[in-house]
């Protein structure tokens, strides 16, 4: 199959690579001419605008975009109404607010243009591991793309699934993404737990390298980390900031909506604000609130 994809970061770019060693073509278009080139390079076709990529595909046409959630969907999407027609196809890869991605399908229905809302998870590992994709949109449309999707994902038919109606690809990305907040948050706790107990001088790696094999708390998540302790075991030169793009909120706030508890992924949100804060005010209140009740000694920023 012949595929348009907008957007070539490095995870646009590795997807465009696994589609192309899978046998399909894929016309790709990025703001960064770099970028362009070197799909190219691999032996796609990059070209200079969207509306060389829109005349470079067959009817119907299925066009990918891997853009920054946001204006900049709507901005794409916008544009790449006025050159589609009635049957083709947007997949939108990005982690779009799943309440967007359902208001986004109702304006290209209106036009007869399929919206696929499709959550992407594979990262940089995705172009040797394939990607698992949680798909959202009509059953028609999502057949009609079966292909390309059997390709990016790890199997055939593993890894990727059409999990519901538009706006369910994006929903299910997101509560998936609010499960690995939670994830990451208990075992960079448990580490500094570890690490804290100096007597044992333990060494890290190793006990990560020891839980990747045999132990329930095994995952890629794991190996990650013990692949990280090698390289950089006492995390030099890291700052002690984690940044959140958007889903642990979108997470949580669904869940006040629904009212469903979810302590540990709204915990886990809540610490990457903290990391995110560098004046700390309400830390400094809590110290001058124990030197006014017990006259507790204040430690003075140097």
């Amino acid at each position: 199959m012949k595929i348009g994809l907008i957007g070539l970061g490095k995870m646009g770019a590795n997807m465009a690579q696994r589609l192309h060693n899978g046998g399909h073509q894929v016309v790709g278009y990025d703001r960064d001419k770099a970028a362009v080139k070197r799909i190219s390079d691999q032996g796609n076709e990059g070209v200079e605008s969207i509306d060389d990529l829109v005349s470079n595909l067959p009817s119907p046409k299925i066009v990918w975009i891997m853009v920054p959630a946001g204006k900049p969907v709507d901005d794409t999407l916008d544009l790449l109404m006025k050159k589609l027609k009635s049957g083709d196809i947007i997949i939108e890869g990005g982690n779009s607010y799943y309440r967007d991605s359902i208001r986004r399908s109702k304006k290209l229905a209106e036009a007869g243009i399929g919206m696929i809302d499709a959550g992407v998870s594979g990262g940089i590992w995705g172009l040797k591991e394939g990607y698992s994709m949680m798909v959202g949109g009509e059953a028609k449309y999502v057949n009609q793309v079966r292909p390309i999707l059997e390709t990016l994902a790890p199997g055939k038919n593993q890894g990727w699934g059409h999990v519901g109606p538009s706006g369910a690809g994006h929903f299910v990305k997101m509560v998936h993404n609010g499960i690995e907040y939670g994830l990451m948050e208990a075992y960079a706790e448990g580490f500094e737990l570890m690490r804290k107990k100096s007597d044992f001088a333990l060494d890290l790696h190793q006990v990560a390298e020891i839980w990747r094999f045999g132990s329930v708390v095994r995952s890629w998540l794991l190996d990650l980390t013990a692949s990280a302790l090698k390289d950089n075991g006492d995390m030099k030169d890291i700052a002690p900031y984690v940044a959140d793009s958007g889903e642990g909120r979108w997470t949580t706030l669904e869940a006040i909506d629904l009212g469903v508890s979810l302590p540990i992924i709204g915990q886990s949100l809540y610490e990457r604000f903290a990391s995110q804060d560098k004046e700390q005010y309400g830390k400094k209140l809590l110290a001058m609130m124990r030197h006014e009740f017990g006259g507790h000694a204040v430690v003075e920023e140097k």
